[in-house]
């Protein structure tokens, strides 16, 4: 099989080819059995394998020639497109607009009325670009009805404040006074003799309500103390347990107490830098000495252990412990070597100091 190129294009078409011989592979020549002679029937049979061969071989020339789909030489490509941009829809017509629905028209806000006269202000200051106001407007300053110019208003001074928020008035503290109405109702009970004191605020030391205490239940005090209510009370009920102290162990009924200081505004052992006593807000109490009827005094001081005095210096000092918040003595400190104090301190959960 030849191929033969047209002059009008790329077909090609087949030869025919020469009836192969023997060696080529052509099929054997036998006698058929219809009668027909050996040499017709050999035609035939030629016949059908060249078709067969011829026919083969065109298809797979044909295909050969034939370029693929999809793939184009390098110079028949084309150039790279720009993507354009989608289309614009048209605009919708005027004649298709749905109209708006009855009833429901646009309506125009209404006008606020206009400003009355009285609330317009005469002259309006103008406003800068830097968002300042000018000092004064254009035009002469407005006169009176006598003619002359208005003279300028001087501003209003603020009320002036009232003294006891200003000052020493206001730092000083202020503690409202407790009702001591029951308080008072059971020292008179209790037989002791007194009588109210005005305030006492002097800075920090004071006292709202005190008392000036003269006397107990058939216990003098010659130096007469003043204290608060509570601690007049506290003092009365001691002096109940001290008298029945002087008869067990000196044989001698208490007639009299020394008192040495009851308010003073003063620190804690006199130190002018220590923390306030109690002495300060008359609640505490210093006791000096106890006179007994037929004998001497007994001065608070250290006495020989076992001797009469000094057990009925001990018995009154722990009896001291169950009416004050504190009991300090001889023994306590050098600052109390020679008296007992006796104050009504409140301490966190209502702790005592007894030494």
């Amino acid at each position: 099989m030849t191929l033969r190129r047209q002059p009008g294009g790329t077909k090609s078409m087949c030869a025919t080819l020469p009836p192969p011989s023997a060696g080529e592979g052509g099929p054997a020549v036998r006698p058929g059995r219809s009668g027909r002679s050996p040499a017709e029937g050999g035609r035939r049979e030629r016949a059908k394998f060249l078709a067969a061969r011829t026919g083969t071989a065109c298809a797979l020339a044909l295909l050969l020639a034939t370029p693929l789909p999809g793939r184009a030489a390098p110079q028949d490509a084309p150039a790279a497109s720009v993507p354009l941009p989608p289309p614009i829809p048209p605009e919708r017509p005027q004649d298709l607009t749905p109209p708006p629905p009855p009833g429901e028209a646009i309506k125009a806000a209404p006008t606020p009325p206009e400003r009355p006269a009285e609330l317009t202000p005469a002259v309006q200051a103008d406003t800068k670009p830097d968002g300042k106001l000018d000092a004064k407007p254009e035009g002469p300053a407005p006169t009176a009805e006598s003619g002359k110019p208005e003279a300028a208003q001087p501003t209003p001074l603020p009320p002036a404040r009232p003294p006891e928020l200003s000052g020493e008035a206001a730092l000083a503290l202020k503690v409202s006074a407790p009702d001591d109405a029951a308080c008072r109702t059971r020292l008179a009970r209790l037989g002791a003799r007194f009588e109210p004191l005005p305030a006492i605020a002097n800075g920090q030391c004071g006292a709202p309500l005190p008392l000036k205490l003269t006397a107990l239940d058939g216990v003098a005090l010659p130096q007469s103390a003043t204290l608060t209510c509570t601690a007049a009370e506290a003092l009365a009920r001691w002096a109940t347990e001290a008298q029945v102290a002087a008869e067990r162990e000196l044989k001698q009924p208490l007639r009299s107490i020394a008192i040495g200081t009851s308010y003073e505004c003063r620190g804690q052992n006199h130190d002018v830098e220590a923390k306030l006593s109690e002495h300060a807000f008359a609640n505490g109490i210093d006791v000096m000495s106890f006179g007994l009827e037929g004998r001497a005094p007994v001065t608070v001081a250290a006495k020989p252990a076992g001797s009469d005095e000094g057990r009925f210096l001990d018995a009154v000092r722990g009896r001291a412990c169950a009416f004050f918040r504190t009991v300090l003595g001889p023994g306590s400190n050098a600052a109390h070597a020679d008296h007992l104090h006796l104050d009504e301190r409140e301490r966190n959960a209502g702790h005592r100091l007894c030494q």
